[in-house]
């Protein structure tokens, strides 16, 4: 099995690859684990990892700026149907549009919009950066086993809009709920960091690499 994280200049993808080659190796066919930003590489991959720090226009550019990458995205999601964990912003582009300094499209597909947080304490700032409880709403094969009051490592200032309930995964309190992970269909992603979330994080990835939806 071969699992391709997409470098498409978003940032330091090294402790991502750490993380999913450390879990790797728990299996009894451990995978392969690659970097790459080539779009033959990404199709031919039999699971796909987009991570993404920054903001949500910035990095749809970067994607964009690549010759085939998008596309080669959407034929590995949408046709091939092959397992997909986006990360962070990598999470965000799954949705329709992000109104990050302007409003920028995204992969469309989980319904709704990435807004800025708003929460309703004054006190509390953005970004939201630090651990917090997840909250389960959806059983999901990937998020079992987390233990009691799982902690994950959030570094974000735009969350998820207008999710459908049967699409949000998991979602945390900060000033009033925020979206932490969706999914649907062969396609998952979180808010959070897992390669920076300890064993909450190293969890979620091992689940991810033996998923078969």
């Amino acid at each position: 099995m071969s699992v391709v994280i997409v470098d498409y200049g978003s940032g330091n993808l090294r402790s991502a690859a750490k993380a999913f080659e450390r879990q790797a190796a728990t299996l009894d066919r451990p995978p392969a684990i690659s970097v790459s930003g080539r779009p033959e590489d990404v199709v031919a991959a039999e699971r796909l990892v987009l991570p993404g720090v920054g903001a949500f226009g910035d990095c749809r550019q970067g994607l964009k700026a690549v010759p085939g990458l998008w596309d080669a995205i959407v034929e590995f999601v949408e046709h091939e149907a092959r397992p997909f964990f986006g990360i962070c912003v990598g999470m965000q582009l799954m949705a329709q549009r992000g109104l990050e300094h302007g409003v920028h499209e995204g992969f469309g597909w989980i319904d709704g919009v990435i807004d800025r947080i708003t929460p309703d304490d004054p006190a509390l700032k953005i970004p939201h950066m630090g651990w917090n409880v997840l909250k389960t709403d959806t059983p999901h094969p990937v998020f079992q086993g987390l233990g009691d009051d799982p902690h994950a490592y959030f570094v974000h200032s735009y969350a998820f809009r207008g999710v459908d309930p049967s699409a949000q995964l998991a979602e945390v309190g900060y000033g009033g709920p925020v979206v932490a992970a969706v999914g649907r269909d062969n396609m998952i992603g979180t808010q959070f960091h897992p390669e920076k979330s300890q064993h909450v994080g190293l969890t979620l990835i091992r689940n991810f690499l033996s998923w078969s939806p």
